[in-house]
């Protein structure tokens, strides 16, 4: 019984050709075929390193159909390479779904790391790295951005999107409008000679762009937002409630009194105590 083949997906250099990893170079000379984002772009990957295996195209608009191909030739025991225009298959583009679909058919996979923009980026912003979210590019569907940009509004954890130039001043306008100003790092032309990460704020960018013209794909890392933040908007909030309705509500969901009073010092950032005394005193000015 034949093997399968197996798919590896390999990182590319996002600008900086000499990024690529000893094995990747490696595995695209000893693969049988290697399936392209992009064949016009990645041959001249190919070329720079004398790299001469079979290519194939692969890319968001015959990914399901050309998937199939693909996993049947693996089935067959070929073994396939796949790469993206820049970076590493699977972020930002169809090679999640290749990656799920030999997952279905019992094909192994296995990834090759390397670069990607997100997390160079991330790592370049100055911001905090331990906790993010990449979001890649925004949809591009009204609804579903603004379901998003809601979304991201509490987000606290550091924020990673991907924008066109054309789409830049657009984007920070709706950022703006969902986020408020935060700080921000935009990072454009990573690894080229003429990489820039510019640390900034969502108002000054907007300022900025007033007078320049964006220019190349961007990189946006938001700061996420502060949580004390947060916390204080909801005690705020409670304040519009007395104590003994808030109290009251708490109990008509089906808590003790001594539950319920212990719920409303947390939501209101005051002690027990204080909430009992309260209401103590609610109860001698109603005699």
């Amino acid at each position: 019984m034949k093997q399968n083949g197996k798919l590896y997906l390999c990182a590319t250099p996002i600008g900086n050709l000499e990024d690529i990893t000893l094995r990747v170079l490696r595995t695209l000379r000893e693969v049988d075929l290697i399936a392209a984002e992009d064949t016009r772009n990645s041959i001249k990957l190919l070329n720079h390193f004398d790299i001469k295996t079979p290519m194939t195209s692969y890319h968001e608009y015959n990914k399901i159909d050309k998937g199939h191909v693909l996993v049947e030739k693996m089935l067959s025991g070929t073994n396939i390479a796949l790469i993206t225009d820049a970076g590493t298959p699977g972020i930002s583009d169809p090679g999640e779904e290749l990656a799920a679909m030999c997952y279905e058919a019992g094909i192994e996979v296995t990834s090759l790391p390397g670069p990607a923009a997100c997390i160079t980026a991330l790592t370049l912003s100055g911001l905090h790295t331990r906790r993010f979210a990449f979001e890649a590019f925004l949809p591009a569907d009204k609804k579903e951005r603004k379901t998003i940009l809601e979304e991201l509004s509490s987000e606290t954890r550091t924020i990673i999107l991907y924008e066109a130039p054309h789409r830049l001043v657009r984007t920070l306008g709706e950022l703006r409008e969902a986020l408020g100003n935060r700080r921000m790092t935009l990072c454009r032309e990573l690894t080229k000679k003429h990489e820039t990460a510019f640390r900034t704020t969502i108002d000054d960018l907007m300022d900025f762009y007033k007078d320049e013209k964006p220019l190349g794909e961007c990189v946006l890392v938001i700061e996420g937002r502060s949580r004390s933040e947060m916390e204080a908007e909801k005690r705020a909030s409670w304040e519009e409630v007395s104590i003994a309705e808030h109290v009251a509500m708490y109990e008509q969901q089906g808590n003790s009194r001594k539950d319920a009073m212990k719920l409303a010092a947390r939501d209101r950032g005051v002690s027990k105590r204080d909430i009992y005394k309260a209401l103590l005193d609610g109860e001698d000015s109603s005699e």
